[in-house]
């Protein structure tokens, strides 16, 4: 156990614009007119899809199957009538459709038949599946697969529970922890024991003493957990750095939590793994921050699905609101249009105007202050990322470690020529997965070209083999019928297997035609017989008549040759 705090490198300290949200208590979005739940709830996987249209569904129902390995299930948020399978546009800065399940909800509410997971009676794998098909995943943002970060069960010293929720306007998690801290650490309790840690660490930044105050009581009941308090600077939420900030552990460089023995979990994930194992409740909503430009900011439950135009009319959003973000104003983005559905990963809906979020200043020509590199606390040199990216010279920018950057903001934050720092290296990123994903493909046409040739040799030697050895065979069987051809058939086979069964073929239809006798003769009468002699008398005369003419046809052609010196003609030559 470590007693003291640690720091990392860089990071600011942004207005928090807490307060604005973190005062009123969690309160319970209404059901919308349709509820769009995509099959697709993260980037790296989706859910097949198992219900019709028509099909009426109760609340907690699986409406999609978990595929692949970093798959989950996805679930009916409420009771209701599938009205439409289709794709829609997804909560993602591209505006892109993904498939979507459109439930009509029937207000009834009706629950499946759901009971508590007995865990500990359970091997780890049943647990680990339940889990997955319960859909539960990170609810900090990535949306990762807890059955999937949950490991081998071993090899974990310290479990972390982040409870920081670091970046400015964002209070679900502080909301969270302050009405439902006992639950919290239950979740905890059993992501502790599925991993197989002897520690279980809660940090929570300093700026929210009711979360802390709340959690460390919950923590005094349940025991063998610490609540610590760290102080509040961006991005003191990232991963990295709260491992950093708790325990001493500086993560290298394309190195996870994982290989040093440290994990963290977020305090909504262990949360919904609470209502996952305790209550047998599958990840239907999640607590979503209202805030900015609006008459009423707050924290709302709000169910999986719910469109983001039908949550802003609890915030009644002002006049001049000109864009609304979702997530963080350091590492959300401008939703291109309010139609989209909440998703697993929605945390916070910042409604943006000009007085809030005034335009970025004009881009000006970097003047290599440095201001970036001191602020970055995954210790990168964002300048020079910057120029790598700007000229395209993705190879360089991967030497420079550019997929260690988390994309926290805080270098544009500080940047004085105002270069959209961030922007530059997510074009990057995009570039060279793009280039990768075509190297792939044409690796494989390359090996799928290669094999295809290797085949058809392949199936040609076989083939010639089998010809050979089907000559070799068919001579043998021919024996001292044909033992005169035996050596031509010999030397055919060594030269050609084809030959070769030519040969054999017309050795053994003479044989065939020696042997062959007419069926017919037998018991002929007197007449009969005579009369076969006689056309075999005539058939002899013809053979030696034939015979002789073709012995006369050189002489006659030599004594009919016109004298040399005579013209193709025929007649004399004239004097």
């Amino acid at each position: 156990m470590i007693g003291r705090l640690f720091k990392f490198r860089g990071g600011i300290k942004p207005d928090a614009h807490k307060n604005e949200s973190a005062g009123a208590p969690i309160g319970r979005a209404p059901l919308p007119p349709r509820l769009v739940v995509p099959l697709r709830q993260s980037a790296r996987a989706s859910a097949s899809c198992i219900v019709e249209v028509g099909q009426r569904v109760l609340k907690g129902e699986r409406i999609g199957a978990p595929e692949g390995f970093l798959g989950t299930a996805v679930h009916a948020p409420t009771s209701g009538t599938v009205v439409d399978l289709g794709h829609y546009p997804m909560a993602h800065i591209s505006g892109l459709d993904t498939p979507c399940v459109v439930i009509a909800p029937d207000g009834e509410e009706r629950w499946i038949e759901h009971a508590p997971f007995d865990y500990h009676t359970a091997s780890r794998e049943q647990a680990l599946a339940w889990l997955r098909d319960c859909g539960i995943v990170g609810l900090g943002g990535a949306t990762f697969p807890s059955h999937v970060k949950l490991g081998k069960g071993a090899g974990i010293e310290t479990l972390i529970l982040n409870g920081a929720e670091c970046e400015p306007w964002i209070t679900c998690d502080d909301r969270l922890m302050r009405e439902r801290a006992a639950d919290i650490l239950a979740g905890a309790a059993i992501l502790r024991e599925l991993i197989g840690a002897r520690e279980l660490v809660a940090g929570i930044e300093d700026n929210k003493p009711e979360a802390i105050a709340a959690m460390r009581e919950a923590a005094a009941a349940a025991g063998d957990v610490r609540i610590v308090p760290v102080p509040a600077l961006y991005p003191a939420g990232g991963e990295k750095q709260l491992i950093r900030v708790l325990t001493g552990v500086e993560i290298p460089y394309g190195k996870l939590g994982g290989d040093y023995g440290v994990q963290c979990f977020n305090v909504g994930t262990a949360h919904a793994v609470y209502r996952a194992i305790a209550l047998g409740e599958p990840l239907l909503s999640r607590v979503v921050t209202l805030t900015g430009n609006v008459a009423r900011s707050g924290n709302w439950e709000v169910l999986i699905g719910t469109p983001v135009a039908d949550l802003l009319t609890l915030a009644q959003p002002k006049a001049d609101t000109d864009r609304t973000l979702m997530g963080g104003p350091m590492m959300g983005f401008a939703l291109p249009r309010l139609d989209v559905p909440i998703v697993k990963g929605s945390n916070c809906l910042i409604s943006a105007s000009p007085t809030l979020f005034p335009p970025a200043p004009p881009e000006q020509p970097c003047i290599r202050c440095g201001e970036c590199a001191r602020a970055c606390p995954a210790e990168l040199q964002p300048f020079e990322l910057y120029w790598f990216s700007r000229s395209k010279n993705f190879g360089k920018a991967q030497e420079y470690h550019l997929f260690d950057c988390i994309e926290c903001g805080c270098c544009a934050y500080v940047c004085p020529a105002h270069i959209p720092l961030v922007d530059y290296f997510r074009f990057s990123k995009s570039e060279i997965w793009a280039r990768e994903r075509e190297k792939t493909a044409a690796d494989q046409a390359r090996e799928r070209f290669e094999f295809r040739n290797f085949r058809q040799e392949r199936e040609k030697a076989e083939k010639a083999a089998r010809l050979a050895a089907k000559a070799a065979e068919t001579h043998a069987k021919l024996g001292a019928e044909t033992a005169d051809a035996a050596p031509a058939a010999a030397d055919a086979a060594a030269e050609d297997p084809k030959k070769a069964l030519i040969a054999a073929a017309l050795a053994r239809a003479q044989a065939q035609k020696a042997e062959t006798r007419p069926r017919n003769t037998d018991n002929l009468s007197p007449e009969k017989q005579a009369e076969i002699a006689d056309i075999e008398a005539r058939r002899k005369v013809l053979e030696a008549v034939h015979a002789t003419d073709h012995r006369r046809a050189p002489e006659l052609s030599s004594a009919d040759a016109p004298p040399p010196g005579t013209p193709a003609g025929g007649s004399e030559p004239r004097h």
